[in-house]
């Protein structure tokens, strides 16, 4: 969400501009903006180009989506008027949009932005893409009308165009560009300016198109309270919290979990927000080039790791997370065991053994992290060890997240790199792994018929079923390892009223005291 996509790195001249620019979240009155701190520079705002949460967080009130996620998680729709009419063979999807929907530009969209916005994402989105695969035609049907038809059937196709996170945003047609200059979108916040390391300013858009039904979750009636929303790249987690501590920041995303008890005892100066269920960290292997390439290498690693450990590194309060092999929690249709019976294991002598029958010969294993996500980093050390008790060599790569991002997407610079994402109720949602194209490029046949028969299957008893077919290839091909599960810790300022916690922040229907 990464799923997670994504966030912490300490850059002296960028963390002083980002302080500099601070507004006090309690010096002002009256004030109608909020400062909101982020885990780092995003490396773009085109909301296709990334998976990364940062984007997704800061680009959804830019732009809008055909659907979108209730409190619940159920998709209901946003630009779109209605949910889609869907042909009995699961095929053709008839989806009318909204009248009346104005974009920044000043003009009403049709059907011809939001087919020009979703071929766009279908070629540039590794999301977009695993689409694009299945998408026989996309054609407008009218000026408020669009008709998606499918080779075959494919469940999780609202989901897929309701993430926030590798966005299939709607644009005006005359702003689509490579790379995209001009934020043209239709949400209640329009763009105003950039500065590299110092802020995104997004101000209220006064034309926004609200929908009538009432607020749940990112559904529903959404009004820009505040005039201005700026996001500050504040990348070192310990001045996030100093931050929030004084008064700076009316919100500062993902704290680490031990401040809970100093934000807690900060009455009157900001108050802890809990995310529950936020998400998952994962390690993902580079299975085309290098060490991880070999299966087999992947499976011996995945023996020495202890995933407890290692959200006790990251986590620390077990308030904070859950240790468990299961994908989906219990409850969830997709909850399966099966082949849970090789996560934790942390068995060095047995990984070493399994290493030297996969032919490993002590080629050292470049793990990617970052300091922005504190707990990645941890985890990222403990893992570091485990390893290196099993007989690997480990070379740790340190690098702020932006660099993360772009270093992943080159094969010859990386075996594992640490990430998250948020816990969705899709599968098909995160990790972007069970796409196509995604950096890890997990391609393999036992990959295509268990995801094949996941997502031609509509009945939702049997994709329960399904997926534990899918967890099973996981766990055997080793192309990513979920780690475990985990809360979110946040902090806002007393003068943020009705900021409802989310696994991507925002800031609609939200006010300054």
């Amino acid at each position: 969400m990464p799923a997670v996509t994504s966030r912490r790195a300490l850059f002296g001249a960028s963390l002083l501009a980002a302080l500099c620019i601070a507004v006090p979240a309690q010096a002002q009155a009256p004030r109608n903006h909020a400062t909101l701190a982020m885990v780092a520079e995003p490396q773009t705002l085109d909301p296709m180009a990334s998976t990364a949460d940062l984007v997704g967080t800061i680009m959804q009130h830019v732009y809008e989506t055909l659907y979108t996620f209730d409190a619940k998680w159920n998709v209901v729709p946003m630009l779109a008027e209605s949910m889609p009419k869907v042909s009995a063979d699961g095929k053709t999807y008839a989806i009318a949009l909204r009248r009346g929907v104005m974009l920044h530009s000043g003009r009403e969209l049709t059907a011809d932005d939001v087919v020009a916005s979703l071929q766009r994402w279908m070629a540039q989105s590794p999301r977009g893409k695993a689409l694009g695969n299945v998408v026989d035609s996309l054609v407008a049907k009218g000026p408020q009308a669009i008709e998606i038809v499918l080779k075959e059937p494919y469940a999780p196709l609202l989901s897929q165009l309701a993430l926030p996170s590798g966005m299939a945003a709607i644009m005006a047609k005359e702003s689509i560009a490579s790379p995209l200059k001009d934020f043209v979108g239709t949400g209640p916040y329009r763009f105003k300016e950039r500065k590299p390391d110092q802020y995104v300013l997004l101000t209220r858009f006064e034309q926004y198109s609200a929908r009538k039904e009432p607020a749940n979750g990112y559904g529903g009636k959404r009004e820009a309270l505040i005039e201005e929303l700026r996001f500050v790249p504040v990348p070192n987690a310990s001045t996030r919290v100093e931050g929030s501590l004084a008064g700076q920041y009316d919100f500062a995303d993902l704290l680490p979990t031990e401040a809970l008890p100093r934000l807690e005892k900060a009455v009157g100066k900001t108050v802890p927000v809990m995310t529950p269920a936020f998400g998952f960290p994962y390690l993902v292997f580079n299975t085309k080039e290098g060490v991880a390439a070999s299966q087999a290498v992947r499976q011996a690693i995945q023996v020495a790791l202890g995933e407890g450990e290692m959200l006790a590194a990251g986590f620390g309060d077990t308030r904070f997370f859950v240790a468990e092999g299961n994908h989906f929690p219990k409850g969830s249709p997709f909850y399966s065991t099966a082949g849970t019976e090789q996560y934790n294991q942390r068995n060095a002598p047995k990984a070493k053994e399994a290493a030297a029958k996969a032919g490993y010969k002590g080629e050292p294993i470049r793990v990617l992290t970052s300091r922005q996500y504190d707990f990645h980093y941890n985890m990222a050390l403990l893992m570091a060890e485990q390893l290196k008790r099993a007989g690997f060599k480990v070379e740790l790569n340190v690098v702020d997240w932006a660099t993360l991002v772009q270093r992943r997407n080159d094969a010859k610079l990386w075996d594992i790199y640490v990430t998250h994402s948020g816990q969705f109720p899709e599968p098909m949602l995160s990790p972007p792994q069970l796409g196509d194209g995604a950096p890890g490029w997990w391609d393999t046949p036992a990959k295509k018929a268990a995801l094949q028969a996941f997502n031609t299957a509509s009945d939702p008893a049997k994709r329960g079923a399904l997926w534990g077919k899918v967890q099973e290839v996981v766990y055997t091909e080793v192309p990513y390892v979920n780690v475990g599960k985990f809360n979110g810790l946040s902090a806002k300022s007393p003068a943020l009223d009705n900021y409802q916690p989310a696994t991507w922040p925002y800031f609609w229907n939200a006010k300054i005291k």
